[in-house]
């Protein structure tokens, strides 16, 4: 499972892709995230081994294949859900507020 902060980077990889047609470097990551260098280098490290991506070359991180670009369906925390309650009907808005 994927910490928050390893989470966030897999996002910023992926949007900063579709979107820039390329990856962040490692200085964009760290002012997109708020962390230090050493803070992403571990986050990307992290989602090397869990197979999230790829990066042989790590001279640059132009060299990143992204594998998955979501978390694993399995690996998700699931709450436990709530007992059902009374829906509210369309007139509490204007009764209620």
């Amino acid at each position: 499972m994927l910490t928050d902060y390893q989470r966030k980077v897999l996002r910023i990889l992926y949007n900063y892709k579709s979107g820039r047609r390329r990856f962040p470097t490692i200085h964009e990551l760290t002012v997109k995230t708020g962390k230090y260098k050493a803070d992403v280098m571990a986050a990307l490290d992290a989602l090397v081994s869990e197979s999230y991506i790829q990066w042989d070359d790590k001279s640059a991180t132009a060299n990143i294949v992204i594998l998955e670009g979501w978390e694993r369906e399995e690996e998700k925390p699931h709450l436990p859900k709530a007992p059902l309650t009374v829906k509210p009907s369309n007139t509490d808005y204007w009764t209620q507020y």
